[in-house]
């Protein structure tokens, strides 16, 4: 049998010790790396927060009619692109022609009213001297039987007359002079509208609610933006006064509403930049920049808030809304409510 060659053992033998060793660089090195690494990280990122709870956000403005009545004509569908003053949709103005028609004939006749005052106060006004010239003739003519009754030159019965003709004239004048006067008091103007007779001026003031009822049948957009919910609206429909009938999304302007633990506010501040990447365009990125932070927690404004006085609370990290103005321009459409993920930076 042969002997084993003592050269190939010897390179046997260092070929597993450099094996051996290689594996425990390997077990060593690969730890250090790792832990070096995750600690490279922390340092580079440790001033940074981030959330996914975040959402585009637009002011969207619910769009009701200020009077009532049955829908004419719609202008809109949903989704179209409006602008500042175009017209969304008409309201049958039929009632309101009617009451301003209304509010003209009423000022006719508080017009006609009042010429109709104007003259009975003249005629009052002559009624008043004629009395009152009555009441002088008969003041003499009962003095003059008075002095024939001392002389004995009249009888009783005479001198009553000349009283009672007395007494009637002088009842003339206070009822002329109360119809004068009640007849200035309906002719009277107040301070509030100096000059013009307040009948009048209520059927003026009739019909200028009528006027402005009327140019409110024709609903207009008080925003641009995009339609929305415009389904609702449809031709022959009643529309309740104060009801929303539309939504216009003022996509003009947008900002993003990050919802961050409260852990992540230590830091945080107003005007720290922020980046801003979105699920619905990946390969997009803007730049924006904390605008606000939100004064109550997400819970302390939910419509059934959490009560915690009962044996069954268990605590839960809560939610602050932060408001991330888009500083960039973004190169696609921005839609509310879009899923956004907010990464700001709190070294700045």
């Amino acid at each position: 049998m042969a002997e084993a060659d003592p050269q190939i053992d010897i390179r046997a033998k260092s070929s597993t010790k450099s094996t051996r060793f290689a594996r425990l660089a390997l077990l060593i090195s690969v730890p250090l790396l790792l832990v070096g690494g995750a600690t490279a990280y922390y340092i580079v990122n440790d001033h940074y927060v981030s959330t996914d709870n975040a959402y585009v956000q637009q002011d969207k403005v619910s769009i009701s009619a200020e009077v009532g009545g049955r829908i004419l004509d719609v202008a809109v569908r949903e989704n179209d692109v409006v602008k500042e003053g175009d017209l969304l949709f008409r309201v049958d103005p039929a009632p309101y022609r009617i009451a301003i028609e209304q509010a003209d004939a009423a000022i006719v006749a508080a017009q006609v009213r009042v010429s109709s005052l104007q003259t009975e106060y003249q005629t009052t006004n002559v009624d008043i001297e004629s009395a009152r010239e009555d009441v002088a003739f008969y003041e003499k003519e009962y003095q003059r039987q008075s002095s024939l009754m001392q002389d004995g030159f009249t009888t009783r019965a005479r001198l009553q007359a000349a009283e009672h003709a007395l007494s009637d004239a002088r009842s003339r004048v206070a009822s002329a002079l109360a119809d004068a006067t009640k007849a200035r008091a309906a002719l009277a103007t107040g301070s509030a509208a100096p000059g013009v007779n307040p009948a009048i001026k209520a059927g003026q003031v009739q019909r200028e609610q009528a006027m402005l009822n009327l140019s409110r049948t024709e609903v207009r957009a008080p925003v641009a933006g995009v339609v929305s919910q415009a389904d609702r609206l449809q031709p022959g429909q009643m529309m309740v006064q104060g009801l929303p009938g539309v939504t216009i999304v003022a996509s003009s302007k947008s900002w993003i509403e990050a919802n961050f633990k409260e852990t992540d506010l230590a830091k945080m501040r107003v005007g720290q930049p922020a980046e801003i990447t979105f699920d619905a365009y990946p390969d997009l990125k803007v730049r924006g920049k904390v605008s606000s932070i939100g004064a109550g927690t997400g819970s302390e404004f939910s419509v059934l808030p959490a009560q915690n006085a009962n044996g069954n609370w268990v605590k839960v990290t809560q939610r602050v809304p932060v408001r991330i103005s888009i500083t960039d321009k973004p190169k696609r459409a921005m839609i509310a409510g879009l899923s956004a993920h907010v990464r700001i930076d709190t070294n700045k």
